[in-house]
């Protein structure tokens, strides 16, 4: 049966545009906006981005039972099918797509291309809180991705953007991102607040006891998660809201091969998880998995190497502006599935 919703998941669609729309509003109509944003910085990192997105994952991770995690490797079917479909056939799609419906405008086909190569670390495990999907496989997945985009991130980047565009006929463009920056930029959204969640797990658990972390601590944190992926809607729109008001046909062009990306790889692990026996859970855990991406890793790629202006930062900032929308309709979708094949 499907969990009632607190107040702020209830609505969250309707936080998530007024968020949006707030954004936009202060990046458009307050003069230097940006700029005061982008002041607190520290290299490609954007510090009031980065506490939101840490805040965002916080509360999740302490509720994920790590000792559990390993089990996961009992599944070698369904780590297989993720692997395949999140790490070879997800980037070869999101290059198609690109290719199909940006070939004209080269910045945003290339800002695509990068986001296809980051799976997502990050808000995946608000999607797949919100449809009851595995925990522990949710975080195994995510240590994976996150070891994975740190060692082949920037081959991957080099293969589609040196070697597989100009096999399409559009020229390539070298991108010099190291290993240690991508390592940097997986750190500091994944890697802090795993260890404060595991951190606060352990210590709660072993000096104040099971009931207080579970009915107290846990209702307590538990709304962080959305107050701050509100605040980092909010700061991710307003870095981009006098370009998004000012091109909305570009947030257009952007939007439609995105959309067509998230349907096809949720759809596509969904069902080919149930094929090879997967759980209703185990399968919502892969889904929003291999259909999400880590758009704040592909934002500070695009920032650090192409500039704050550029057309391939422009399109990782439209990509979340797409995804929540779009898994929120994914999540009903999965509760959906749930009632047709899993009865």
């Amino acid at each position: 049966m499907k969990k009632r919703l607190r107040f702020l998941d209830r609505y969250l669609t309707i936080w998530i545009f007024l968020a949006m729309i707030i954004g936009v509003g202060i990046g458009y109509f307050i003069p230097n906006s940006a700029d005061f944003i982008n002041s607190f910085s520290s290299g490609t990192t954007n510090i009031p981005l980065a506490i939101g997105l840490i805040l965002m994952m916080y509360p999740p991770l302490t509720k994920i039972d790590f000792s559990k995690v390993p089990q996961m490797f009992e599944k070698p079917k369904l780590l297989s099918a993720s692997f395949v479909i999140t790490w070879i056939i997800g980037p070869f799609l999101m290059f198609l797509l690109a290719t199909f419906f940006l070939k004209d405008y080269p910045e945003y086909m290339m800002g695509l291309i990068i986001i296809g190569i980051a799976p997502c670390i990050a808000m995946v495990i608000v999607w797949n809180e919100l449809a009851e999907g595995n925990r522990e496989l949710t975080a195994g997945l995510i240590g994976i991705n996150s070891l994975l985009q740190v060692f082949f991130f920037s081959l991957y980047a080099y293969f589609y953007l040196e070697v597989m565009l100009p096999l399409f006929d559009i020229k390539g463009l070298e991108l010099n991102i190291t290993i240690a920056e991508i390592a940097k930029t997986v750190g500091i959204y994944l890697g802090i607040p795993f260890a404060l969640a595991i951190i606060s797990r352990f210590t709660i658990k072993k000096y104040i006891g099971d009931t207080f972390f579970n009915q107290q601590f846990i209702p307590i944190v538990s709304p962080i998660t959305l107050i701050a992926l509100l605040f980092t809607i909010v700061v991710m729109f307003s870095l981009k809201g006098e370009m998004i008001v000012d091109l909305p046909m570009d947030v257009v062009r952007i939007a439609i091969p995105l959309v067509i990306f998230f349907a096809i790889m949720f759809f596509l692990m969904f069902f080919v998880a149930k094929k090879i026996g997967a759980t209703y859970r185990d399968a919502v855990a892969l889904s929003f998995t291999a259909s999400g991406n880590n758009f704040e890793l592909a934002i500070a790629v695009s920032i650090g190497v192409f500039g704050i202006n550029s057309g391939q930062a422009f399109a990782g900032v439209i990509g979340p502006l797409v995804e929540v929308p779009a898994l929120i309709i994914l999540v009903n979708v999965a509760f959906w599935l749930k009632k047709k094949l899993y009865k």
